[in-house]
């Protein structure tokens, strides 16, 4: 599984991740606790019985925590590593003439171990750390960035590739076959299997460097987590937030042995929710400095070296192997083709994003003189202001409307049902499964025809031991060829409320559990032959497609009805509410889109810089790039800021955070033509899956698009989806 074992070394996680890309019994931090107790034995259990050694007994190879301590994880991606690569060397000098099954399909089937405890440690990385895992990993980045060059810089290896791709042609081979093969040989090349030794040398310093540096912005992300908390000591500053809310800092405090305090934790991103109900402007102020300034040296944690560091070494490699810019060599594989591509796509939206803002920007002034204040919209006030405005345009009272959207139904009710409507699956909860975390769900999924097609783990809750944002992921990917079932993961970080007390979602909350469900069917539905062609294994561009497009469904008329009731009454949202939910919808999408954009903008002009070039000044490059794009607005600041942009600096997509917007063209499009066509049916759901779903990267994604729509997109239905249509873009 070559394609999944490179994304591992260079800590890729869907979300994809692709994004990515990446806990009940047995918890990492109770590994530790019996370490510590009980050192010998545990370290003789890793040598000796080992989980990861042998396939997990579990249905369908679903990791085992019940057998899982930390101590198994560094012996096995020593023996993992060390069995691959005996396999990959056989497969090189393997004296028989190359062919694509003792070649292509030989690479498919080899690293079985370390296929097994890389999917299970960067899935824990990620969603229940500590610090013997991240210790771990700094320790691990290297020696698998190394691990991965050895395979990708085989000259013997890449010798047989080379021939059968030369004769691709004459070998015979299905569609499917022929595309893993030009796959393989163009993931080698743009490896750097083409450069001379010398040349190799420096590719092999650079990744390594890379990996590391990549892992220190990740564990950076962490300790900004807890560096940044606002600690409130007098609970009248708390004015505006319910009562659960409030409890929900004390004991996000007592956690932290601040008791008697309240504690604010920030999430990663510039915005934070708790500003639109904070009446206090002065801790409002406090709390958006601290999100927007984390990791400049404000704290001990300084993410800007990392910034400069990474920009520099990723345009270096693009050089070595012939490219103008780490963005060319990126987008090359993508959709777009190239970063002028992206960057028009984005620049073509700022004039009517910029217009909707200035005019958002207007109302929320004057909310604030008629809230009897004189002072100059700040970002801080946006939210707070805004909800003001929604009040008075739409009537609409936020708080009672999550009322209507409490945590279970949503799940259940909301998007297991408009799947089961629109695909015709099931979920069944297995409570006989281990879980890595005690908040964590199991469901097994049934297919139409009451077949089990996999395992989905449903783990919703914020915690301190996970990493900010939503993503999907994997244990285990489809695979016809090695008979696999997909074993499938969904994150968020949702506050969950007191013991006792029901968890209420935000509109934006609800959108984003249908998004990622999104992803999980894209790796549940996945029908191909090859691992490496399986699920969301496609251009980052594209990923995002199938998971933005399930995100409308949750206001479809029969799926919002059947799970926005009352969580007291169970009565169903009131058809007036539910008309203004859906009137406001397009509120605030001028910022919402312009702080999307600004990052987008900011990442394709930190990866388009010449090689060579230093960055002297973080903060000085990310507003010259913003000034240079015309989206430097100062009440409106990018969604992420570079020392905690996540997804540039320690996810998958440097050079590719556009692919929300260039995905979302596709998602608004296939969306409005299904609900042309019919709208929420079995039959079209069955169509989608088959044509997209099921796909995986074994055909091009237009093609893929071309095959179920019967025409490209056109980016008319993205401007109506987010209410920005305007005659001056085209």
């Amino acid at each position: 599984m070559r394609k999944t074992l490179v994304a591992v070394a260079i800590g890729a996680a869907v979300s994809l991740s692709a994004c990515s890309d990446n806990e009940q019994q047995a918890t990492a931090n109770q590994a530790e606790q019996q370490a510590e107790q009980q050192p010998e034995q545990s370290q003789q259990a890793a040598t000796e019985q080992n989980p990861f050694y042998e396939p997990s007994p579990l249905q369908y190879q679903a990791p085992d925590f019940n057998a899982i301590e930390f101590e198994h994880f560094k012996p096995a991606f020593e023996k993992g590593m060390q069995e691959h690569m005996a396999e990959i060397e056989a497969i090189a000098n393997n004296s028989a003439e190359p062919t694509f099954e003792n070649t292509i399909v030989a690479m498919e089937k080899s690293g079985a171990i370390l296929n097994r405890v890389s999917s299970v440690f960067y899935n824990l990385s990620s969603s229940h750390s500590n610090d013997q895992i991240r210790e771990l990993q700094a320790e691990l980045a290297p020696k698998m960035a190394a691990h991965g060059d050895n395979i990708s810089l085989n000259a013997n290896l890449f010798a047989r590739i080379k021939s059968l791709y030369e004769q691709r042609e004459d070998l015979g081979l299905d569609n499917e076959s022929q595309r893993l093969l030009e796959e393989t040989y163009k993931d080698f090349v743009r490896s750097g299997a083409l450069l001379n030794d010398e040349e190799k040398a420096q590719i092999r310093d650079i990744n390594e460097q890379l990996s590391s540096l990549t892992n220190e912005f990740r564990d950076g992300l962490m300790s900004l987590t807890q560096e940044n908390v606002i600690f409130v000591e007098d609970k009248s500053q708390l004015a505006g937030l319910s009562d659960s809310r409030i409890q929900g800092l004390a004991n996000a405090a007592e956690s932290r042995d601040k008791e008697g305090q309240y504690a604010i934790v920030l999430t990663n991103t510039t915005r934070q929710s708790i500003l639109a109900e904070l009446e206090n402007r002065e801790l409002r102020q406090r709390v958006w400095e601290a999100s927007a300034n984390r990791g400049t040296g404000n704290t001990e944690t300084d993410q800007n070296p990392l910034v400069k560091q990474l920009v520099k070494l990723r345009a270096d490699k693009a050089q070595l192997l012939g490219y103008n810019s780490w963005g060319d060599y990126v987008l090359e594989t993508n959709m777009a083709g190239n970063p002028d591509a992206a960057k028009k796509m984005l620049r073509d939206l700022v004039p009517a994003v910029v217009s909707n803002v200035n005019r958002e920007a207007e109302e929320i002034q004057q909310a604030i003189v008629a809230d009897g204040k004189d002072f100059e919209l700040a970002p801080w006030d946006w939210f707070y202001y805004a909800e003001k405005v929604r009040a008075e345009k739409y009537a609409l009272d936020s708080d009672e409307v999550k009322k209507y959207f409490e945590f279970n139904r949503v799940l259940e009710d909301g998007v297991f049902y408009a799947m089961t409507e629109l695909f015709g699956i099931t979920f069944k909860e297995r409570n006989d499964i281990p879980v890595y975390q005690e908040d964590v769900d199991v469901y097994e999924v049934f297919d139409v025809d009451g077949s089990s097609l996999g395992l989905f783990y449903a783990d919703y809750y914020a915690r301190d031991s996970k990493r900010g944002g939503a993503w999907m992921s994997s244990f285990r990917s489809q695979s016809g060829l090695m008979e696999q079932k997909p074993v499938i993961l969904n994150n968020m970080n949702i506050t969950k409320a007191p013991d006792g007390e029901p968890t209420f979602l935000s509109f934006d909350e609800v959108s984003t559990m249908f998004h990622e469900m999104g992803h999980a069917l894209h790796g549940m539905f996945s029908d191909v032959k090859y691992p490496s062609l399986a699920g969301t294994s496609v251009s980052r561009d594209y990923v995002e497609f199938p998971s933005t497009f399930q995100e409308d469904w949750m206001l479809n008329e029969k799926v919002i009805n059947n799970f926005a009731k009352h969580y007291e009454t169970g009565e169903q949202i009131p058809q007036e509410l539910l008309d203004k939910v859906l009137a406001a919808r397009n509120f605030n999408q001028g910022f919402d889109t312009l702080e999307y954009v600004a990052a987008a903008l900011l990442d394709l002009e930190y990866h388009t810089v010449e090689p060579g070039t230093e960055i002297d000044d973080v903060q000085a490059f990310e507003k010259e790039a913003l000034e240079r794009n015309g989206v430097l607005v100062e009440a409106v600041p990018p969604r992420y800021r570079s020392t905690y942009f996540a997804h540039v600096f320690a996810g998958g997509y440097s050079a590719g955070y556009y692919a929300y917007m260039w995905s979302e063209v596709l998602a608004a499009d296939a969306f409005k033509h299904m609900n042309n066509n019919g709208g929420l049916t079995l039959e079209n759901g069955q169509a989608f899956r088959k044509e997209i779903l099921s796909q995986g990267n074994s055909k091009d994604p237009m093609q893929q698009y071309i095959n179920w729509r019967g025409q490209e997109p056109t980016v008319e239905a993205l401007l109506e989806r987010r209410g920005l249509t305007d005659p001056s873009i085209d």
